[in-house]
């Protein structure tokens, strides 16, 4: 057993999401999103470098070295996976560690809209989950594909950085490549996906402007591609993969996408206040041919709006689903109010006016 598993059973015992090791400070750990100390000595350069190196393949530390920063994928058998980022700092080497659940949640542990189990069963098309770092987007995305490999027979390729949730063939066969590992970058994976005859495409990161074109391109010719993005709302998320390219490109590229495109889930977490743990509110856009339209003449800006009409196909908006959750006594009205949209909504529910209203 690797010294550093130590953390990672503790990170489990505690019910946390990620391990904080640097130089310089005590291990930290995330639980339900704050940060807490470990009991435990201040780590020095030496000592933690030994306890990285030790689970890094040989590769890694070469690479990282080189260069200051890697990622890779580690695991513990029996107890989970975990996406790790080694980094240099001011005081010496550090690294963050994410927790990937063993068991991968299901659509309905998750409580995801009947609308979400739809999307994994499109014959073809680009769908996106988006949000800001450590939303939960990996956990929404497995359960989707979680989904498809239960109830298709085809093939779905995952391309990650690292793999991140590792799925069992049920009905599917599932092919998981790590950049880094298996292919040189995104883009060159899914060049490659082209000819390796999938039927679903997951890719980790759709961050830049190759990977971007080319998932498009894997979903206007037949595949069905899932991505991730980090962008706040579905509105917006259509904005950043437009202006990705160059201007002289972007009429053809919102023709494409408004073909292309068949839902976004834009998502945030909050914590609990009725129990411990977090749970996710979701903006989600269906790409109906009137949203097809504004994407096409350039205004997205009217999305919001659709996305308050569209009900009947699922939608939901992302401040509807935060004030859902805020009346079911999930979550606090504070946070309710920092995160939504249209904060007028929330001021009834705070004890206090908050200083720009005040």
């Amino acid at each position: 057993m690797a010294k550093i598993d130590a953390f990672f059973k503790l990170l489990a015992e505690q019910g946390g999401s990620d391990l904080h090791l640097a130089s310089g400070s005590q291990p930290i750990v995330r639980i339900n999103g704050e940060m807490e100390r470990i009991k435990y000595k201040v780590l020095t350069n030496d000592e933690l470098k030994a306890m990285l190196y030790e689970i890094a393949p040989e590769e890694k530390v070469k690479l990282f070295e080189e260069t200051g920063d890697i990622d890779f994928g580690y695991e513990i058998p029996g107890l989970a996976r975990y996406r790790a980022n080694f980094f240099m700092q001011k005081y010496g080497v550090a690294a963050v560690f994410r927790q990937i659940p063993s068991k991968i949640l299901t659509a309905d542990d998750l409580g995801l809209p009947p609308v979400c189990k739809k999307m994994a069963l499109l014959g073809k098309g680009m769908v996106l989950v988006t949000g800001p770092t450590g939303s939960g987007k990996s956990t929404t995305l497995a359960a989707i594909v979680d989904h498809a490999n239960k109830e298709r027979k085809d093939h779905i390729l995952t391309i990650e950085d690292p793999i991140e949730f590792v799925h069992i063939p049920q009905g599917c066969l599932i092919n998981h490549r790590e950049v880094g590992m298996h292919t040189r970058s995104f883009s060159a994976a899914l060049r490659g996906a082209l000819r390796e005859d999938p039927d679903i495409i997951l890719v980790g990161e759709m961050r830049d402007l190759e990977t971007i074109a080319l998932a498009l391109e894997a979903a206007a010719t037949g595949h069905l591609v899932f991505g991730t993005l980090h962008t706040p709302s579905a509105g917006k998320t259509i904005d950043r993969i437009i202006d990705v390219f160059p201007a002289n490109q972007q009429g053809q590229i919102r023709t494409t996408l408004s073909e292309a495109l068949k839902g976004v889930i834009a998502q945030n977490l909050f914590r609990r206040v009725d129990k411990k743990g977090r749970c996710a509110a979701l903006e989600i856009l269906i790409c109906t041919p009137a949203i097809g339209n504004l994407i096409r003449e350039a205004k997205t800006f009217q999305i919001p709006s659709m996305i308050q009409t569209g009900k009947k196909h699922g939608m939901q908006s992302l401040d509807d689903a935060i004030m859902t959750l805020l009346q079911k006594g999930w979550i606090g009205a504070d946070e309710a109010y920092s995160k939504a949209i249209e904060k007028n909504r929330f001021l009834q529910f705070l004890k206090e006016p908050p200083d720009e209203f005040s």
